[in-house]
């Protein structure tokens, strides 16, 4: 029912703005519903009081909490992507490609060239994502996860 309403009411594109100090909890509950090591809000404090870190998120609409994320940590000309999530129940609805096309142009904006990321070898999801946003592959730390899986290294040049 739900794709039949999206084929003729599609879902409006997400908000997408600069993280701020009231969305830390949301961020925190989000990582953690995405994650098996999720981040407490301390955690997030701690990153967005960092001048390093640049964090966006989105909304579903104006005074709406956030619905998904990304952080980056910056010393131009590179960028360290250090977390990307968005909520279960939204996602394949393309606020994840929105998210880091956003965070990738502000980056570019102040002087990035090069950014990195890591992701788990069997997120398909998320590395198709990535693989479509110009990112690939450089690297690999063999059982980096709990589990033994793989951390394959990505790199997008601008």
């Amino acid at each position: 029912m739900i794709g039949l309403l999206e084929r003729f009411f599609p879902p409006r594109p997400p908000l997408l703005r600069d993280a701020v100090a009231a969305d830390m909890p949301h961020l925190a509950a989000i990582h953690a519903r995405a994650f098996a090591r999720g981040w407490g809000t301390d955690e997030f404090e701690r990153l967005l009081s960092d001048r390093a870190v640049r964090a966006h998120v989105a909304t579903p609409g104006a005074r709406r909490p956030p619905v998904g994320f990304i952080l980056s940590h910056v010393v131009p000309p590179e960028a360290e992507v250090l977390t990307v999530a968005v909520v279960t129940d939204r996602r394949r609805r393309g606020i994840g490609r929105a998210l880091v096309s956003h965070h990738l142009a502000r980056l570019a904006a102040e002087g990035v060239s090069t950014s990195f990321l890591e992701v788990e070898e069997g997120n398909l999801a998320a590395r198709t994502l990535y693989e479509h946003l110009g990112y690939r592959e450089v690297g690999r730390r063999r059982g980096y996860y709990a589990g033994g899986a793989d951390a394959l290294l990505l790199r997008r040049d601008f």
